[in-house]
């Protein structure tokens, strides 16, 4: 990278979506300066990155905040999509872009980065692919240059499109499927799209291009669910009836995935048109870039979420923002379900953390030990690890230690605590606790249980047992909490005696 290209102020538009999310990393380590866009800043906090970049609130229809966020900026990424918002979509991409469009260009802006969505324009596109084909051409209405990629199927943890298809193939052994299963199309591993658009930025000659991007494979639907149904080792059977019309089979994904029908309709119907790459514009403007098959692709975003680390999901620019946060929150995103408990608690985050971490052992987790020791009697009599391994020590722990059934995976002093089970479940879970200061002398005592489940079995056995977990973590944290105000109460009268 030359010292100019070095210099360069980035503008980056959707960081709290899937792919601007994993992109804002990516452009700091190739060594640029990033600003973000955020409507609500809030939404970016936990971000390892938030610290290194600059955060303006703002809106793309708001024309002040806009001007704001584009001033002195040298290229802009735009990855705003409004598919979450129901009907008029389309409308209001159209909207946005072209307002984006215009504050560029009186900004200065020198080139705008898109991401839209592959296929044919001649074709008989959805209203979905024409839309974001459409916003390029919109943003390109102002007269500043764009580089528009066009991509498929993103292969990923928690890619909208894939986590569609992941979800299916992983909770029904037999699937009634409509037609668009023979449907030719071109997925791409998210690493890959992530390389054109950071890679774009030292290639002048993709200035006002439109490049097709995708993987190393050409393949039908129906593939993509087998070639995943193999990667986890499951057998799934495929059904196609030609009855199955968009509207019904968003239905059917609203209620099978985690994937609501406001969102899974215009991109089922999305599925018709075949995708594939009809040029070579990216093999010659980016020779260095060799796009992974996809049985590599599938098998990166496994192994993300076997490791429990997904940078972002489709669902992060969907959550509400609200003030206060929820005490307790269910959901499913990224192949995975969680329960997240929250309260705030009148100590300080190294007491709440000593507190956590001396859980287990001959101390026991609580709340409802009773029901822990069965776990653990039922685990060893089916060959699992059961909770007679106890913990190193009472009160101390490393990444890496046992813990009764439960194996240290992530350790972050005075803040966070994360343990990986190692007994026999359809899947893998994760509990975790971490203590968040608050300035105020409180802390956030944040207590997340996560499962991966494998399969429909995974899947049953999180809802069916999940009214047995729900009271016992929710007992646990309760106990973790007063326990930790009784010892700072304690220490607080322990030194006015000394006083």
């Amino acid at each position: 990278m030359t010292e100019s290209e070095r210099s360069l102020r980035v503008l980056l538009a959707g960081a709290t979506g899937y792919v601007g999310g994993r992109l804002v990393p990516r452009l700091l380590a190739a060594g640029y300066r990033v600003r973000v866009l955020a409507r609500d800043p809030d939404r970016l906090q936990g971000r390892d990155w938030l610290p290194r970049v600059e955060v303006v609130r703002g809106d793309v229809f708001d024309p002040a905040s806009l001007a704001d966020a584009l001033a002195d900026a040298d290229v802009a990424y735009y990855l705003v999509h409004s598919l979450a918002g129901g009907t008029g979509f389309h409308e209001r991409d159209m909207e946005a872009a072209r307002r984006f469009g215009q504050t560029a260009r009186a900004a200065g802006v020198a080139r705008i980065l898109y991401l839209g969505a592959l296929g044919d324009p001649r074709a008989d596109l959805s209203e979905h692919l024409r839309s974001r084909q459409q916003t390029g051409d919109a943003l390109r209405e102002a007269g500043v240059p764009v580089t528009e990629f066009r991509a498929a199927i993103v292969v990923g943890a928690g890619s909208v499109s894939f986590e569609m298809i992941r979800s299916l193939t992983e909770r029904l052994p037999v699937m009634i499927c409509p037609r668009w299963v023979y449907t030719r199309v071109q997925p791409i591993a998210i690493r890959d799209v992530l390389d054109y658009l950071v890679a774009a930025l030292a290639t002048p000659g993709s200035t006002g291009r439109i490049v097709e991007i995708g993987g190393a494979d050409v393949l039908i639907y129906r593939e993509m669910m087998l070639g995943y149904a193999r990667a986890r080792g499951l057998r799934r059977w495929l059904i196609p009836v030609p009855v199955l019309t968009p509207r019904l089979s968003s239905y059917w994904v609203h209620w099978v995935t985690p994937i609501p029908a406001a969102i899974a309709e215009p991109l089922i119907e999305g599925l018709r048109s075949e995708v594939v790459v009809r040029d070579t514009a990216a093999r010659d403007l980016f020779p260095a870039i060799h796009p992974m098959p996809y049985r590599a692709a599938v098998a990166e975003a496994l192994a993300q979420l076997n490791a429990g680390e997904v940078e972002s999901a489709w669902s992060d620019a969907l959550a509400t923002s609200q003030g206060d946060r929820a005490p307790v929150v269910l959901a499913a995103e990224a192949g995975m379900v969680y329960e997240r408990r929250q309260r705030v608690v009148h100590a300080s985050p190294a007491t709440v953390y000593r507190a956590f971490t001396s859980l287990g052992g001959e101390r026991g987790w609580l709340y409802a030990d009773g029901l822990w020791r069965l776990r653990g009697l039922m685990d060893r009599m089916i060959g699992g690890v059961g909770l007679r391994r106890g913990r190193r020590h009472p009160s101390r722990v490393r990444v890496g230690d046992a813990l009764d059934f439960w194996r240290v995976e992530a350790v972050v002093p005075d803040r966070l605590l994360r343990l990986r089970a190692e007994m026999k479940v359809p899947g893998r879970a994760w509990l975790e606790f971490e203590a968040e200061g608050r300035g105020d002398g409180t802390t956030l005592l944040r207590q997340t249980a996560t499962f991966a489940p494998k399969g429909l079995a995974g899947l049953l056995y999180w809802y069916v047992l999940y009214p047995i977990h729900r009271a016992i973590f929710a007992g646990m944290l309760a106990a973790l909490a007063r326990q930790v105000e009784r010892a700072t109460e304690s220490g607080g009268r322990a030194n006015a005696v000394n006083e």
